[in-house]
């Protein structure tokens, strides 16, 4: 089910519907980098880079997320 939330990324309100699971996990990061959840996407959103930037920022975290846990050491 996906959560719709607005957050602020560089001095912009937008809004991001994500899966639950997704903000779980956004949530623990942040926590874990002892930032905020909209630090942690605007910093998504700014390392994401030329054609990257055409896809959706919705998808853009998922991705960004499922590429931070295969770089874990426990992987998956």
């Amino acid at each position: 089910m996906l959560q719709k939330k607005s957050i602020t990324i560089a001095g912009h309100r937008t809004s991001l519907a994500l899966e639950t699971i997704f903000w779980q996990a956004l949530s623990k990061l942040a926590a874990q980098e002892n930032t905020s959840i909209a630090q942690l996407i605007a910093r998504i959103d700014h390392e994401r880079a030329g054609a990257a930037k055409k896809i959706g920022l919705a998808s853009a975290v998922r991705v960004w997320l499922f590429a931070h846990k295969l770089a874990q050491p426990t992987g998956l």
